[in-house]
C-alpha cells in the first residue's frame, strides 16, 4: 500500500546520489548471498521494501515465498520503516550490498534509477503489456522501465451516507457543491469536510487532485489554477465547514474522525476501505474528488511501489529475481494482491474485473486509470514542490499568508530560489 504517502529521506538521498553513481561505475553492486558472478546456481535471493506492519510484511512475505519458489530460490525479505528504505539503499549502494529485488515508492524511482543502481527490464523479456500508460511511467525512467507495480492507488471522496441523509444533502460533485454540502454537514461536534494538511508531503498529495484538476502545474505552483485550488481549502476552513486542526491530522488522523462521525466527507485512499468495513454501523460510499465544473473528470495522483532488479555482478541473480518480479506482477497475483491491500490491479483488464466483483473499488479503478505519477513533471525535482506545497497549505490555512502569497513563497522553495 502506498500512502499514506511514503516520507524517505530524500534530502540525504540527493546528496548521496553523486556518490552512489560513481561507485557504481567504478565497482558495481553486489547483494545477499549464493552466485557471486555471472553464472552458477543460485539458491536465495534477498529482498528489500518498507512493509513493516506485521499484517502487511506477512502478505507480502508470503507471495514472495510463493513466487520464489516459482523461480526455484528461497527469497530472505527484509523490510525498514518506509524513512529508512532511501538511505538505506544508498548505503548499500556504496558498500556494495544491494538486494536482488528491491521494492520502491514511485516517487523514488527516477532517482535511484538515475544514479545507475537498477537494471531496464527490458533485458529479462518481463511482460509488460496491459499496463495503463501512467501506470508504467510509474517504473520508467528516461523511456526505460526500470520497474513493475502489481497494484497502485489513488484518492476519493469518501461521505458518509447517514449524515448526508438527515442533512438532505446529495454527494458534491463540484467545487460549489462541495463547499455547499460541508456548510449543511458541519454541526454541533462535528464537521462537513476533512482533508490533510499536516506539514508532510500527504498532504500535498492530497492537494494534487485540486490542483490538476482545475488545471494546475506542479511546475507553476504560483499560477492562478494553483492558487484558486488552495483558496478551496482556505475558504471551507474559514467557513467552519472544516476543522483547523486538519493542519495536525494525517490520513489515518482524517480517517478515524469520519469513523467516529466527526466529519461527514474526507479525502483519503481505498486502503483505508478494510476498516471501514469493520465498522457495521457506519454507513459509507465514495465517490470521485470534487472538480471545479461539472462535467469535468477528476486528475487524481498514482500511488503504489514498484519492484526493481538492481545492478550486481551476478547475471544469474539478476535473472531470478527477475523472475520473481514477474511472478508478483501475473493477472493472478495482482488480484490477489490487490484483495489483501484493497488496491487497484495495474493491468487494466484485471482492474475492470476487479471493480465489477467490488463495487466500493470502481472508483478507484476508474480513476487510476487516467491517475498521474507525482513525478510526472518535474522528475527528481518533485520532492521540492512538494514541500513548497505543504509549506504553502500550512501558511495558507492558519491565516499567515494568503493562498496567493503562500504559493509564490512555495513556488521559491520548488526552484531553490
Amino acid at each position: 500500500m502506498i500512502p499514506p504517502v511514503r516520507k524517505p529521506a530524500r534530502r540525504i538521498a540527493a546528496r548521496l546520489t553523486g556518490i552512489m553513481a560513481l561507485v557504481l561505475a567504478m565497482t558495481g553492486c553486489a547483494g545477499g548471498t549464493g552466485a557471486g558472478s555471472g553464472t552458477g546456481d543460485v539458491t536465495s535471493i534477498t529482498v528489500l521494501d518498507y512493509y513493516t506492519d506485521r499484517s502487511e510484511h506477512t502478505q507480502w512475505g508470503d507471495m514472495l515465498t510463493a513466487c520464489g519458489r516459482t523461480a526455484g530460490v528461497r527469497v530472505e525479505q527484509t523490510s525498514v520503516p518506509p524513512a529508512a528504505l532511501v538511505p538505506r539503499v544508498l548505503r548499500q549502494a556504496s558498500s556494495r550490498t544491494l538486494p536482488d529485488l528491491l521494492m520502491l515508492d514511485n516517487a523514488d524511482v527516477q532517482q535511484i534509477a538515475r544514479s545507475g543502481a537498477l537494471t531496464p527490464l527490458d533485458r529479462y523479456g518481463i511482460d509488460t503489456s496491459g499496463f495503463g500508460k501512467g501506470i508504467l511511467s510509474a517504473g520508467t525512467y528516461r523511456g526505460k522501465v526500470y520497474g513493475l507495480a502489481p497494484y497502485v492507488s489513488t484518492v476519493a471522496l469518501f461521505y458518509n451516507k447517514d449524515m448526508l441523509a438527515d442533512a438532505g444533502v446529495a454527494v458534491p460533485r463540484t467545487w460549489d457543491e462541495l463547499k455547499t454540502a460541508a456548510a449543511a454537514l458541519t454541526g454541533s461536534g462535528h464537521y462537513g469536510m476533512a482533508v490533510d494538511a499536516s506539514a508532510t508531503f500527504e498532504s500535498s498529495w492530497q492537494y494534487l487532485p485540486f490542483l490538476w484538476s482545475n488545471g494546475g502545474q506542479e511546475k507553476r505552483l504560483d499560477s492562478p489554477q494553483a492558487v484558486q485550488a488552495l483558496q478551496l481549502w482556505v475558504d471551507l476552513v474559514e467557513s467552519g465547514s472544516m476543522s483547523k486542526s486538519v493542519l495536525n491530522w494525517t490520513q489515518a488522523d482524517v480517517h478515524d474522525q469520519f469513523a467516529a462521525g466527526r466529519t461527514a466527507m474526507m479525502i483519503n485512499g481505498p486502503w483505508r476501505i478494510a476498516a471501514l468495513d469493520k465498522d457495521e454501523k457506519l454507513h459509507w460510499g465514495v465517490a470521485s474528488v470534487p472538480v471545479p465544473r461539472a462535467g469535468q473528470s477528476a486528475i487524481t495522483p498514482l500511488g503504489g511501489e514498484v519492484w526493481t532488479v538492481p545492478q550486481s555482478p551476478s547475471t544469474a541473480r539478476q535473472k531470478k529475481a527477475a523472475e520473481v518480479l514477474a511472478c508478483l506482477n501475473t493477472s493472478s497475483n495482482m488480484l490477489t494482491l490487490a484483495e489483501q491491500h484493497f488496491t487497484v490491479p495495474s493491468r487494466a483488464s484485471v482492474a475492470a474485473r476487479y471493480a465489477e466483483e467490488n463495487p466500493s473499488m470502481a472508483v478507484f479503478a476508474k480513476s487510476v486509470a487516467t491517475a498521474r505519477i507525482r513525478t510526472g513533471e518535474l522528475g527528481v525535482r518533485w520532492p521540492k514542490a512538494a514541500t513548497g506545497i505543504y509549506t504553502a497549505i500550512q501558511s495558507a490555512l492558519t491565516g499567515e499568508q494568503t493562498a496567493k502569497e503562500a504559493l509564490r513563497h512555495a513556488q521559491r522553495i520548488a526552484t531553490g530560489d
